[in-house]
């Protein structure tokens, strides 16, 4: 099972009602993020200028590094689910699991001393139609959720309609293979990941 989310990045808008949305659901603190939308771009020569909208999350890695580097535990993934949690009665706030993720996904609560992130709203689980408050939400339709080994759920058919080729990962230096697929056309942009094409939010 490998439940996760894919983006259209063709239909973003940077709207922000993902973030919203999310921490409205999951009653997340205040300067606490467990998504973000970042800015990538501009990019290239006027009048060649290029831009579109990155949102980013916990990306459910295959090989999650938090998982592999938290020292009690306390970072795990769900055996039913699949999806990457945190135990917050085991977690230290050693901050261990940050170190472990590249993609900035995971936050320490200085209230609480437990690290907090995006569970793909997990609370919501056992709901037969379940879907993360993100997808919900979405003014754009650009969100889809689901288990990617099904190719009749929603989000195996957005691929599959997209194309490979239109299909990304982010930058994955270390082998932890994330699972969240970025929709983007060529008629929209180029793909870009690279720290000096995106930029961080207004959020900060």
């Amino acid at each position: 099972m490998k439940n996760c989310l894919v983006i259209d990045l063709d239909r973003c808008s940077g709207c922000d009602s993902c973030v919203a949305a999310c921490k409205h659901e999951n009653n997340v603190d205040l300067g606490i993020y467990y998504s973000r939308v970042n800015a990538a771009g501009p990019a290239g020569t006027f009048p060649d200028i290029e831009m579109y909208w990155l949102p980013s999350q916990c990306q459910q890695c295959e090989n999650p590094g938090c998982i592999e580097v938290c020292p009690t535990g306390a970072s795990y993934r769900d055996e039913e689910t699949g999806v990457v949690l945190v135990n917050a009665e085991e977690c230290i706030g050693c901050e261990s699991c940050l170190s472990g993720c590249p993609y900035d996904a995971r936050m320490l609560n200085p209230a609480t001393n437990v690290v907090e992130k995006c569970t793909l709203c997990f609370q919501r689980h056992a709901d037969e139609n379940w879907t993360p408050a993100c997808v919900h939400n979405c003014c754009c339709g650009a969100r889809y959720f689901g288990d990617l080994d099904d190719p009749n759920g929603p989000a195996s058919k957005a691929i599959a309609e997209a194309g490979a080729d239109n299909c990304h990962h982010l930058a994955d230096p270390d082998g932890l293979k994330p699972s969240t697929v970025y929709i983007l056309s060529k008629k929209t942009a180029a793909w870009h990941d690279a720290p000096d094409v995106v930029t961080r939010s207004v959020q900060e």
